[in-house]
């Protein structure tokens, strides 16, 4: 009985690092095309940079958004765009410890 558990595992730790095997060479195949599809599209439309939406500056690359730029209305304003509450701050932002 032990003898035919430990052959259903082995099968199954077989099966499990094929899996993976797999999903990492698929995953590798699949960027590739990703980024030659992508560099195609920027040749052939001219685009510069990324742009993640279109209604205000600090939403369209929010790496490139100066800071304040969400609040140039004032620090408690309500949010303009509804984008606004989809996008996160960068981040960079995040990692910085706060100064009280």
């Amino acid at each position: 009985m032990s003898t035919l558990f430990f052959l259903l595992v082995a099968l199954q730790s077989t099966l499990f690092g094929l899996m993976v095997a797999h999903a990492v060479s698929s995953k590798n195949t699949a960027m590739r095309r990703q980024i030659t599809e992508k560099r195609m599209m920027v040749r052939e439309y001219g685009l510069t940079d990324l742009c993640l939406f279109t209604e205000a500056r600090y939403t369209r690359h929010p790496a490139l958004a100066d800071l304040h730029s969400a609040f140039q209305d004032g620090p408690l304003s309500i949010e303009h765009f509804p984008t606004g509450a989809l996008v996160g701050p960068p981040p960079a932002l995040l990692a910085r410890p706060i100064n009280r």
